[in-house]
């Protein structure tokens, strides 16, 4: 039994869940669609050339939900998971789950998107232990603010190893399957790296280190 660890956006389901609830609070009303989606786009496009500060986009992206409630975003989130994002699931990642679960694998999703739409997610496709950003709540509101070490590039290695350590696992024969460079650290970690759809830096290391690289549509 080996921990097989994925990443969610463009590995597991074909776009960003962060990019497609900024899509849907415009629908809702809750931010001017054009020049959110502007500032999220450039955003995006700083990540995808490994030169992003996640800190940014965080306060970014949270600024619409500051006051709601964690149940109301809840109750918003899980119709848009399935409506907009069961769709996009690729099924060859749901045929690789189910080959490691066959295995005796454990699983286990890790982000830079947010809890409130990791989780979700990752139960609709079958997978019950996540790791993503939390966020700040007070006085039963979100606050705009996270908490903790940040999921993202080093810090996934930060919050897995605490998790390793919490749950009695290691890292030994782990499997990391991932699209992006910004995951290029934690892919370095593991026994098993697995590259998915990569981008062209991701592309490249992996074909000089031999690692596998999967196709999924």
């Amino acid at each position: 039994m080996a921990l097989v660890i994925f990443d969610l956006d463009d590995t597991l389901i074909h776009g960003d869940c962060a990019t497609l609830w900024a899509e849907q609070m415009g629908r809702l009303g809750w931010v001017d669609p054009e020049s959110f989606m502007r500032r999220n786009t450039e955003l995006m496009d700083a990540y995808s050339r490994g030169e992003l500060a996640m800190e940014d986009y965080m306060d970014f992206s949270l600024e619409p939900m500051i006051g709601r409630k964690p149940a109301e975003i809840e109750h918003l989130v899980e119709p848009w998971v399935e409506d907009i994002i069961e769709p996009l699931i690729y099924s060859e990642a749901t045929k690789t789950i189910a080959r490691h679960r066959k295995n005796g694998d454990r699983i286990l999703v890790i982000s830079a998107s947010g809890t409130h739409l990791v989780k979700p997610i990752a139960t609709r496709i079958g997978i019950d232990e996540v790791l993503g950003i939390e966020l700040d709540v007070a006085h039963d509101e979100y606050s705009g603010k996270t908490v903790g070490v940040l999921t993202y590039r080093e810090g996934k290695i930060t919050r897995l190893l605490e998790w390793l350590e919490q749950q009695g696992e290691t890292l030994e024969g782990a499997y990391f399957y991932s699209d992006s460079r910004n995951d290029l650290p934690l892919l370095l970690k593991v026994d098993h790296p697995q590259v998915v759809n990569p981008d062209p830096v991701l592309r490249e290391h992996a074909q000089k280190a031999g690692w596998p690289i999967h196709q999924w549509t």
